[in-house]
């Protein structure tokens, strides 16, 4: 593998400041934030400086029952093309589940959430990563990932998990070693002993990030310093094998560029005082056998647990239930967050009501598609459900002109009914419907 130094997340909040760091051998940055064709300035500019870019995906959802969806891997290979990428990243994780392999509603997540280590498991997803392998120009690394609850009846330990998928595969890892230290608090796993079982002559490069815990559970946030306890994983890491890339990542709360310096600094000097020899990398891709009945198997477990989580369904048997409403309740925010970003009109409409009344809304509607859809279904709920406090004008204007000339169901009914009553003296269920059409959806974190 070669060698990409040390890097840090491209965010466009900090894009001025990346640019005038020192010593930023590379970037890595979101693959569905970025659209091929209108690169941002910050990033071409950094690429004629012969820094490398790599395109980092969060919706493939490789650990997902489903094969890749085409378009989606379509799309993280145009990125790769566009970003002249040495390799692209993605996750170990499964972010939706449902649909025609399980006859339920397809939900979606919105976050990663962890795959069981079993065979069934792994069958799926050395099969997924080929299929994703074929469809890109250049090398795929997965991730591993933080995690919040532990699947009943796991099969293999983490290290183990990952030398299988690497030895099978070809892939090349990815290894988080703050969401190691996540999964040492929530699981209580150790680091050192997946560190151990690693093959970590297949690491293509190594993330740092910060969290903070909070009545024991440790959340990855992307939004705090570094803990020692992560840098300390590094060092262990570092003394086995020589990283090829170490990046750190920041998604929120970002503080001045000197601190993100420092925290380069850091990390540059524990893989300097550890100085491994690098490791050779693993074989070849292995033969491709369709995992079959494993499918269904792992989708039917899948859409039940995710049903639990967002859709309010009981939790399975032998999953911790507390854990899973931890879980709930952090998705059920994160939901929130995000639309704010995606929607930042919603929020300012809303005023302080806007936190609870997101949650009130997602208590009772699970995502079905994207970030964008959920924004304009939560809008729809409101205007639905007459929330005291609701501007329902500007909201309705403000739906209307996102949603577009002929929304589809739901949606179509609310903006029957709110037209109706704006041409005609009465209102409620007479109201007639506009005619059905096509609605805006969007992928994790994407614009409007």
């Amino acid at each position: 593998m070669d060698r990409l130094g040390t890097g840090i997340g491209w965010r466009p909040e900090i894009a001025e400041a990346v640019e005038r760091m020192p010593g930023v051998d590379w970037v890595e940055v979101v693959a569905e934030n970025v659209c091929p064709g209108h690169l941002p300035a910050s990033l071409r500019r950094l690429r004629e400086r012969g820094v490398a870019v790599v395109p980092h995906g969060v919706s493939l959802g490789l650990g997902g029952a489903e094969r890749p969806d085409e378009g989606r891997l379509t799309a993280l290979a145009e990125r790769a093309a566009a970003l002249g990428a040495p390799l692209v990243s993605e996750h170990i994780a499964f972010v939706r589940a449902g649909g025609p392999l399980t006859a339920s509603p397809r939900l979606e997540a919105g976050h990663l959430l962890p795959v069981p280590r079993t065979r069934d498991a792994l069958d799926v997803l050395c099969a997924n990563v080929r299929i994703a392998q074929e469809a890109l120009p250049v090398p795929l690394a997965v991730e591993n990932i933080a995690a919040l609850f532990s699947w009943p009846g796991e099969e293999l330990t983490e290290g183990q998990f990952l030398y299988e998928l690497a030895e099978r595969t070809g892939v090349r890892l990815l290894v988080d070693v703050a969401n190691l230290h996540t999964n040492h608090v929530n699981r209580g796993e150790d680091p050192a002993e997946a560190l151990a079982e690693l093959p970590l002559e297949a690491i293509a490069y190594v993330h740092v990030a910060g969290g903070f815990e909070r009545d024991g559970v440790w959340h990855d946030s992307h939004a705090h310093p570094v803990p020692d306890a992560v840098l300390g994983i590094l060092a262990d890491l570092a003394s086995r094998v020589a990283p090829p890339g170490v990046l750190l990542e920041r998604d929120e709360n970002f503080p001045e560029p000197a601190e993100l310096e420092r925290e380069l600094g850091a990390i540059r000097e524990v893989v300097g005082a550890c100085g491994a020899a690098a490791g050779d990398a693993l074989g070849g891709r292995g033969e491709a056998v369709d995992p079959g009945v494993a499918r269904q198997r792992l989708g039917v477990a899948q859409a039940a647990v995710l049903s639990s989580l967002v859709a309010g369904t009981p939790v399975p048997e032998g999953f911790d239930r507390v854990r899973m409403g931890v879980q709930a309740r952090a998705l059920a925010s994160k939901r929130a967050d995000v639309v704010a970003k995606v929607a930042p009109e919603l929020p300012v409409l809303l005023g302080a009501g806007y936190r609870g009344a997101f949650l009130e809304y997602a208590r009772e509607s699970p995502m079905r598609g994207g970030y964008r859809r959920d924004a304009l279904d939560f809008a729809a709920f409101l205007l639905e459900h007459r929330r005291p406090g609701v501007p329902r004008r500007e909201l309705r204007d403000w739906w209307l002109d996102r949603a577009g000339p002929a929304p589809r169901g739901r949606l179509a009914r609310t903006a029957g009914r709110v037209l109706a009553r704006r041409r005609h003296p009465w209102s409620g269920a007479g109201a007639p419907p506009l005619t059905n059409g096509t609605s805006h959806t969007g992928n994790t974190m994407s614009t409007w």
